[in-house]
């Protein structure tokens, strides 16, 4: 009986994590976990050229850490404008990206509580709507959807079906039409240029 119990604390042990705000000891961490998880392929996407000289939005990036404080899942918001309204003034938003964890972690909540942990960051700072390019049917139980972006575009190359929508403030995307640009504050020196 006490192997068992010593088995199960063992795996709890093992499964256990914590959200926090990233900082900047994280940087080479997180830069090791997206190659591990997704690649050289990371940098051509249509996200990133939004990405790209920008830092992410305050207090928007997030790590997961491991009982011993390893970096074992990333998420960071952006500040975009999402088009125009009709007015033609800019649409501000958040674009999500990238979230990944750990492949040696995957299947234990990580990158939910990482969403979870972002949604509630966003809406308490007041933002009206987060955007991505993912798979509809892991998102859409955050409540990002397609019909919410359908007036939007990337501004590259993306599939139409991935790009979802999330309004923190109801009826906020209403009206908005056009390119996602960059906003929000722009690398400085001291600041890591490889920004995925």
């Amino acid at each position: 009986m006490a192997t068992v119990l010593g088995s199960v604390r063992a795996f709890f042990a093992q499964s256990a994590f914590t959200t926090d705000e990233e900082n900047p000891g994280d940087v080479v961490a997180r830069e090791r976990l997206l190659d591990r998880a997704m690649g050289e392929g990371r940098f051509r996407k249509s996200s990133e050229k939004l990405r790209r000289g920008r830092v992410p939005a305050e207090g928007l990036a997030l790590v997961a850490r491991d009982p011993d404080g390893h970096v074992i899942g990333t998420v960071r918001l952006w500040n975009v404008e999402a088009g125009v309204d009709a007015s033609g003034n800019g649409v501000p938003a958040l674009l999500l990206g990238p979230l990944a964890v750990d492949p040696d972690h995957e299947g234990k909540g990580i990158g939910a509580a990482l969403m979870r942990a972002a949604i509630t960051e966003a809406a308490r700072r007041h933002h009206g709507a987060v955007l991505l390019v993912g798979d509809a049917p892991y998102y859409e139980r955050f409540g990002f959807f397609a019909d919410k972006a359908q007036h939007l575009v990337m501004p590259g190359p993306f599939e139409r079906h991935r790009f979802l929508a999330m309004e923190l403030k109801e009826g906020w995307l209403d009206g908005a039409v056009g390119v996602l640009v960059p906003a929000g504050r722009r690398l400085g020196r001291g600041v890591v240029r490889k920004a995925a």
